[in-house]
């Protein structure tokens, strides 16, 4: 999505780099997002930033420096299960 933005100092060429995935996408991050750490709790994030890797995903949520990997499903929600300190962590924890 062209309107969708990049965290600062990255390009979607050093994110495709780092990750791997040459087909990472920069998404738009209108979407619902859960992170369910805990047994049977889910915390609702509000996404700031979304990559899409093919049905993996990274959110980083506003007022959280913190990156959470996940499950994209088909109507854009995204399930995230694991979380990272840093985006180049997470990009290589893909």
């Amino acid at each position: 999505m062209a309107d969708a933005q990049l965290p600062a100092g990255w390009t979607l060429q050093r994110i495709r780099d780092v990750s791997g995935d040459r087909e990472a996408v920069a998404l738009d991050p209108n979407r619902a997002v859960k992170w369910g750490a805990g047994a049977g709790a889910h915390e609702v994030l509000h996404p700031e930033f979304v990559l899409g890797f093919h049905g993996l995903c990274l959110v980083k949520p506003v007022h959280d420096d913190d990156w959470y990997m996940g499950s994209l499903y088909d109507d854009g929600s995204i399930d995230c299960w694991s979380a990272y300190d840093d985006l180049y962590e997470a990009l290589r924890g893909l």
